[in-house]
């Protein structure tokens, strides 16, 4: 009973069919954006269309990016100002929900069906722009999509790492727990620094499903 009612607590749609498509495990779009970022570098490679060198470039011009596309959706549209109901509807909709229920893992990534759309949307955009270079740079752009996947399930589905690493699940925490204007990116913090969106690390102890993310204990070993 109690899973249930958690179930209908955590819809976004009534309709069931719209319901379904919010969900995804993250092994699909993972398959989907890596191989096609694959393809697309390697038919341009096998194919001669550009030199192997150019390709990668590209490629790596793409992925890099897709870390400032990332950033800008998530502070511009994801956390729009909801001023209005129907703003306020979308904006949960697209990320409100996750807000909400951080822990649902089925929600860590954007529907397939949907991503699928923008992806096409961004691959018209970059051939259009940058003709035969827009193959392997949207190759790398949906890589850096997949990769970001990558962190953002990570950081919600895994105890942090004690390495380096351990910084983004702080970062992140940071936004969802304390300062939801600040640490818009996840896969990078570069934005954060640049635009000066970085949070303040005042000390914190943030318990997610996946244990205690715990910034104080950082702050001592920095200052020893």
């Amino acid at each position: 009973m109690a899973d249930n009612h958690a179930a209908t607590e955590n819809r976004v749609f009534q309709n069931p069919i719209l319901e379904k498509l919010t969900h995804t495990h993250i092994a699909w779009p993972l398959s989907i954006f890596y191989g096609l970022g694959a393809i697309l570098l390697g038919y341009t490679i096998y194919y001669g269309i550009l030199a192997p060198e150019a390709s990668i470039l590209l490629f790596v011009a793409g992925f890099f990016s897709f870390t400032l596309v990332e950033y800008l959706i998530h502070r511009y549209t994801f956390h729009m100002e909801a001023d209005s109901p129907k703003k306020e509807r979308l904006q949960y909709v697209l990320h409100g929900a996750h807000h909400h229920f951080p822990k649902d893992k089925s929600r860590l990534a954007m529907p397939p069906l949907v991503s699928i759309a923008l992806a096409s949307v961004f691959f018209l955009f970059y051939r259009l722009l940058l003709g035969q270079y827009g193959i392997p740079f949207t190759g790398g752009f949906v890589a850096g999509y997949a990769t970001y996947l990558c962190v953002h399930y990570s950081v919600h589905a895994f105890p942090p790492p004690k390495n380096i690493l351990r910084h983004l699940w702080i970062h992140h925490a940071l936004h969802h727990y304390q300062q939801p204007n600040a640490a818009y990116g996840v896969s990078s913090p570069l934005w954060d620094v640049l635009f000066k969106t970085m949070p303040e690390k005042r000390g914190f102890n943030v318990k997610t499903k996946t244990g205690y993310i715990d910034d104080r204990h950082d702050q001592m070993e920095t200052s020893h």
